[in-house]
């Protein structure tokens, strides 16, 4: 069983707003510090933003106030809200999870979603 898919990514013009959903399962969902990142090769995979098992979050400065991450624990679902998109925010997202959310953060985590792709055109 894959720990956690992706759905959500597309293409969208600037300032449109996309959501992705990560599937994870109960055990992750409940567990697990969970976050988004996103990748455009050749660069290394950059955090977006995590959330705690405890629902605090953290987002990277360059996503502030325009991205949420969420997490739907009845429906074990992590969410990313994408407003007001640009087209450096184009990339290949990826879900994450980790019990330590240090590790998270800094690009380690245990597990990692197979990755959906966002393209944000000017």
């Amino acid at each position: 069983q894959v720990p956690l898919v992706e759905s959500g990514g597309g293409s969208v013009q600037a300032g449109g707003s996309l959501r992705l959903s990560c599937a994870a399962s109960r055990y992750i969902a409940s567990r697990y510090a969970m976050g988004w990142f996103r990748q455009v090769p050749p660069k290394e995979r950059e955090a977006v933003a995590i959330i705690d098992s405890d629902g605090s979050t953290r987002y990277a400065d360059s996503v502030k106030g325009r991205f949420t991450i969420s997490k739907d624990n009845a429906k074990n679902f992590l969410y990313l809200q994408m407003n007001s998109l640009k087209p450096e925010d184009t990339g290949m997202y990826y879900c994450a999870a980790d019990l330590e959310r240090t590790r998270l953060w800094t690009g380690y985590p245990v597990y990692w979603g197979q990755g959906t792709q966002v393209t944000v055109s000017s």
